[in-house]
């Protein structure tokens, strides 16, 4: 499986212009890590659904696209439409990049 992940907008939206995604494959994760993702984009699955309009100056958009089997699935949510499933999705992602 392969997770992109890209953050856009909110204040810091300057310093974020130009970065590319970053790119997460599983085969480089120990088992563990790559069970517990595969649980996290499970649960975010169902729900995959459109955003919903939300009101939130400044917020931060989040795009998230999960390569698996030859399926595609780009799921995308903003600071104030994000589901508890997809927040604890990109904090585990957020924490795996900063360990790199």
């Amino acid at each position: 499986m392969k997770v992109t992940w890209g953050a856009y907008g909110g204040q810091a939206a300057v310093i974020r212009l130009g970065l590319p995604p970053k790119v997460l494959d599983t085969d480089a994760l120990s088992e563990t890590e790559a069970v517990e993702l595969d649980r996290l984009v499970a649960a975010v699955a169902p729900a995959a659904g459109e955003e919903r309009p939300g009101r939130a100056r400044d917020a931060m958009s989040y795009t998230i696209t999960v390569e698996d089997g030859g399926r595609s699935t780009t799921l995308t949510r903003s600071d104030a439409t994000m589901s508890p499933a997809f927040a604890a999705l990109l904090g585990w992602l957020e924490e795996h990049f900063a360990r790199q």
